[in-house]
């Protein structure tokens, strides 16, 4: 995916497509959201197989394992599918991995409530259909449905008990400190000391909900903020990197590069390009 947010209807004629040639298990390099009006999809994710009913909404991270296959209920297919790229909403990205790392397909209760996600759909769509689409707005709509879909998501799941109840915990006030700290040039042991635990603990924590060391996790949020400020603002590559806890800009450049592929300049030039 190029594009940092497509979005687009998926019908009863697209089922039929998949139907005929399904993709095996994969992975993207995107995050994915699907709001289900009418169907079903099965799930195959955490390597176990789901078939859900709408209304639904399910949530796919990026480098996620799954398999979706979209079906219909009485014929018809109505499902918003939103792919975005992390650095798009990334105030918001990491959060999304908490609530949603074991719990991608959530079954919502009809009526008003869920047609306010359909709604906004709709208005991002709207936006998208514009010659020059403004992705700033679409930006805030699209925070704005995940905000919607979490306080739904809170009155139909049961709060959990026991020790993954407890890690999940951990690991959404690791997010929290590492959302206020991000920028600023510390280790897992910073971490580890302000949630009063190992950072051999923390770690295990994090392999097991991202597969990721906390170290790893640090320099992606690092990444994704880089990525949203070359995208949005007109800062100096050594100006976003000092930002972000690194000295020089050749450090900079060259972690950039090892993580995404491309200089920090390459980058933003790709994305402007795409924009405009």
């Amino acid at each position: 995916m190029n594009q940092p947010f497509q979005i687009f209807l998926l019908t009863e004629d697209d089922v039929a497509k998949i139907a005929a040639a399904p993709d095996g298990p994969h992975h993207h390099d995107y995050e994915e959201l699907i709001v289900g009006m009418k169907g079903r999809l099965e799930h195959f994710i955490d390597f176990k197989s789901t078939t859900i009913l709408a209304p639904f909404v399910s949530f796919v991270t990026r480098g996620k394992i799954h398999r979706v296959l979209p079906g219909t209920e009485n014929g018809v297919c109505r499902m918003w599918v939103l792919r975005f790229k992390s650095e798009f909403i990334a105030e918001t990205t990491f959060q999304l991995y908490s609530r949603y790392h074991d719990h991608a397909n959530v079954a919502l209760q009809p009526g008003s409530c869920f047609d306010r996600l359909v709604t906004l759909c709709e208005i991002i769509d709207g936006e998208m259909q514009q010659p020059t689409p403004d992705l700033a707005v679409v930006r805030h709509l699209l925070s704005a449905l995940f905000t919607m879909i979490e306080s739904e998501r809170r009155k139909t799941e049961p709060d959990e008990t026991g020790n993954h109840s407890t890690q999940n915990i951990t690991f959404k006030n690791f997010l929290d400190i590492l959302e206020e700290n991000f920028r600023r040039p510390e280790g897992v042991e910073f971490y580890a000391e302000k949630l009063f635990m190992s950072p051999r603990n923390l770690n295990l924590i994090c392999k097991q909900i991202l597969q990721k060391s906390v170290s790893e996790i640090i320099e992606t949020r690092k990444l994704i903020e880089a990525k949203n400020l070359l995208t949005t603002t007109d800062k100096p590559i050594a100006e976003i990197g000092f930002d972000l806890g690194y000295n020089e800009k050749a450090y900079f450049t060259a972690v950039f590069k090892k993580k995404s592929g491309q200089t920090p300049t390459e980058f933003r030039e790709e994305m402007r390009r795409l924009v405009s």
